[in-house]
């Protein structure tokens, strides 16, 4: 007698299981999108609170201060702004000359290898005397206007020299480096050429000063280190060029350094 056998067939156990899995796995995927949003949006709200906080303290820190605190403040604040408008007109003075850079958070007027002296000398070459007398009337003319005399104190020329050699010896070097500056600016050899009228020869022995470092304060390398910049330093609030105990107008002196 035949009988009639009905089969079933059941899927495998992977089969039954797979859409299980693929819809926790999506579960867990939407989990941590809603989780790196929430953390988004916490992150940004506290940001945001400390902003105002922070502005919130600083304007009661305002009002908290008296009047002559706030008129110090103002005063401060338009110093740096013109100071910045000083030294731009200076980097725009600089940027006509190629290798000539300022440096506006250091205040210093780097000439690079333009100023570059050979090794344990303090001589300038043709070349780089006639570009310090071009370039120096231009930082003059910054000087002498409106800004200038309101905040310029004076010009440093900082000279510069190598490890080599013991302490003292690198110092005297580096400030003969820093006078042959002044020297090539004021010599009356040079005043064959017009660039410095003799007006501005007496702001350059007005307003510049020499300094100079020994290896303590040595450049990066031993070639950087052979030069010279100028270094602009300027008035406090309240402050104002100290005078000048010059002699006879057209009295400049001779160079007490050899060629």
């Amino acid at each position: 007698m035949l009988r009639n056998t009905i089969v079933v067939k059941r899927g495998s156990k992977g089969e039954a299981e797979k859409p299980f899995w693929i819809s926790y796995a999506d579960l867990m995927t939407a989990l941590m999108v809603l989780f790196l949003v929430a953390m988004s949006v916490a992150m940004l709200a506290v940001t945001n609170s400390a902003k105002q906080i922070a502005q919130k303290n600083a304007e009661l820190e305002h009002y908290q201060k008296t009047p002559e605190e706030r008129k110090t403040d103002e005063q401060k604040a338009l110093r740096e702004t013109e100071i910045v408008k000083l030294l731009d007109e200076v980097a725009k003075a600089a940027a006509q000359y190629q290798g000539i850079k300022v440096d506006k958070a250091q205040y210093i007027i780097d000439f690079g290898d333009r100023a570059r002296f050979e090794k344990e000398k303090y001589a300038l070459t043709s070349e780089q005397a006639r570009l310090l007398r071009n370039f120096v009337p231009k930082v003059l003319a910054v000087a002498d206007d409106e800004l200038g005399r309101k905040w310029l104190k004076r010009i440093v020329v900082e000279g510069f020299s190598s490890p080599d050699g013991s302490y003292l010896y690198n110092l005297n070097l580096s400030l003969q480096r820093s006078q042959r500056v002044l020297c090539v600016l004021l010599a009356p050899q040079y005043q064959e050429d017009k660039l410095i009228n003799q007006s501005e020869r007496a702001q350059i022995r007005d307003l510049f000063l020499v300094g100079g470092y020994s290896f303590n304060a040595a450049k990066a390398s031993y070639d950087e280190s052979r030069r010279v910049e100028l270094r602009l330093e300027f008035l406090g609030i309240g402050e104002s060029r100290p005078p000048t105990k010059s002699g006879a107008p057209d009295d400049f002196g001779q160079c007490a350094l050899g060629e």
